[in-house]
């Protein structure tokens, strides 16, 4: 992708599970998203991971006619976290460009981390909480 050194990026980053996710945006005269050097459609196969990548984008700046460059670096975890992990990155850099789309996202969920992610093993236990049969004899 081919950006101007001239033009100053806006940084963010995003998590989910053992998803990070750096995402640098600025404004462009054609609009472009690649993730991991790859075009966010090759990047995402399912549909809906290309949806919810795209989730800041569409639904808060539906008036706006700006136009994005967006590059993500997206590492750890599965395809289905590192899209959640882009968005939030997304959400994140867009209010740091623009205060007034905060109580937006925000309503719509985007700027929480969300913070469930897989349970350990213990000791004892065959998974999580999963204990072996008991027999009182």
């Amino acid at each position: 992708m081919a950006k101007d050194t001239k033009d100053r990026y806006i940084g963010a980053v995003g998590r989910r599970k053992t998803s990070v996710a750096r995402v640098r945006i600025w404004q462009a005269s054609k609009a472009e998203f690649e993730v991991n050097g790859k075009k966010a459609e090759d990047y995402f196969k399912t549909e809906e991971e290309r949806r919810l990548v795209m989730g800041p984008l569409t639904k808060g700046l539906e008036k706006s006619n700006l136009k994005w460059a967006i590059v993500a670096k997206v590492s750890g975890g599965g395809h289905h976290s590192q899209a959640e992990a882009v968005r939030h990155g997304l959400a994140r850099a867009l209010t740091l460009f623009d205060e007034t789309l905060r109580p937006k996202l925000k309503s719509l969920g985007y700027l929480k981390r969300d913070p469930r992610a897989k349970e350990r093993r213990k000791f004892g236990l065959k998974k999580a909480r999963k204990a072996p049969k008991w027999s009182k004899r």
